[in-house]
């Protein structure tokens, strides 16, 4: 379906081409302020056509909140966000009547849905996710400000090309110091101070060669997006069924491109010893719990544990890319497909804004959900837990 969250629900609607995108959100709490300004950087960070490794495709992507504020100020009714597409190339797409782009979901769609857009990708496009972006940054306003959370992805691989850290992690059977240094540091300046959203600078140089060299070859090539979230309160998470890595691995992997979703240690787990992985307790200087190693991302038995949740994304090779390709028609005849239109060679430094955005979303309904359940604890009776857990029995107060 295309709505996403349960007590902060974000419906997202529009095509490719059709004559605008959007978003419908449910649950923004009353009386914050907003308006556009706090949504547009994000989709300004997200519009295609913003650099000579993107797509060329000239939108600016500004937005209109249409509803739910007054004055400035969250009403806590539904919020209607609404960009319109304006540079739309509908003819370039003839083609894809007669040929299913390889890879592409023409053919799918056409046939769980017996009719299909006949330009572009239609809800399969990125330019759905327009609306994901814009609910993000709503819901990223109120973290920072009730919680203080701090959410930053950055481009941490392009085909072979990856940041040192990513290569440590996969040769070796721990996480040096210095990874989680640059977890609790890394701002959006600086993923923000390369076009390639790469914030090492000899990883960068070496990504828009490869980037620059598939444009030029009218080919693409994938990579990877790294997040990581600071601050997130303690106590997110549902067992069993939408625990909190569950929640991020569906809210990733419903991203367009995305083919893998890699958490905390992720695969590199596997080959370690259990004394190894394991997370010792400590007690930190600002009295709580914290833990000396971060393998487990911040998560444990589903729910945050107050450390930084930090995960992986995946990014397949775009589909559409300009070089004929051989394949067959909806009638069955093999030929070529020559594509046309406007596509980004790598989709990863675009990604990064939507990366962050589903993950606001997560932590936003997480949030809500644990508040109704602390809102509602709060009228019983006080319970000394901690005497129940000895044994002993509870005083009431």
């Amino acid at each position: 379906m295309s709505s996403f969250g349960k007590l902060f629900r974000v419906t997202t609607y529009g095509e490719s081409h059709c004559k605008g995108v959007g978003a419908i959100v449910d649950g923004v709490p009353p009386g914050m302020q907003l308006t556009e300004d706090d949504i547009q950087p994000q989709l300004s960070r997200r519009r295609p056509g913003q650099s000579k490794l993107t797509t060329p495709r000239n939108e600016k992507d500004k937005v209109t909140i249409m509803s739910g504020t007054e004055f400035g100020i969250t009403l806590g009714t539904p919020i209607g966000l609404q960009v319109p597409n304006l540079d739309q190339r509908p003819h370039d797409y003839s083609e894809t009547d007669i040929y299913p782009r390889p890879s592409h979901a023409d053919y799918t769609y056409l046939e769980k849905y017996s009719v299909k857009a006949s330009s572009g990708g239609g809800r399969a496009s990125a330019r759905e996710t327009i609306g994901r972006v814009a609910a993000g940054a709503i819901a990223e306003k109120y973290l920072k400000q009730a919680y203080n959370v701090e959410i930053v992805a950055f481009v941490s691989s392009v085909g072979k090309v990856a940041m040192p850290f990513i290569h440590e992690l996969e040769d070796t059977e721990s996480v040096k110091p210095e990874f989680y240094d640059f977890l609790n540091t890394i701002s959006r300046e600086n993923v923000d101070a390369d076009i390639t959203r790469c914030p090492d600078a000899t990883t960068a140089e070496a990504m828009k060669e490869v980037i620059t060299k598939k444009s030029e070859e009218k080919d693409s090539i994938g990579g990877t997006v790294t997040c990581v979230i600071r601050n997130c309160p303690i106590g997110l998470g549902e067992p069993c069924f939408d625990k909190l890595e569950a929640l991020l691995a569906h809210a990733m992997l419903s991203i367009p491109a995305t083919k893998g979703f890699e958490f905390g240690s992720g695969f590199n787990g596997t080959r370690m010893s259990g004394h190894v992985h394991n997370d010792p307790f400590i007690h930190l200087e600002s009295g709580r719990f914290g833990t000396k190693t971060n393998y487990s991302g911040g998560v444990q038995g589903g729910i945050s544990n107050g450390e930084n949740i930090y995960f992986r994304v995946a990014f397949k090779p775009p589909a559409t890319i300009s070089r004929d390709q051989q394949t067959t028609s909806y009638d069955g005849v093999f030929g070529t497909l020559a594509a046309r239109g406007r596509h980004d060679p790598c989709v990863v430094s675009r990604a990064v804004p939507i990366v962050e955005a589903m993950a606001s979303l997560v932590i936003m309904d997480a949030a809500l959900q644990q508040d109704s359940r602390k809102a509602a604890l709060s009228r019983l009776p006080s319970v000394d837990i901690h005497h129940s857990l000895l044994g002993k029995a509870p005083a009431t107060q």
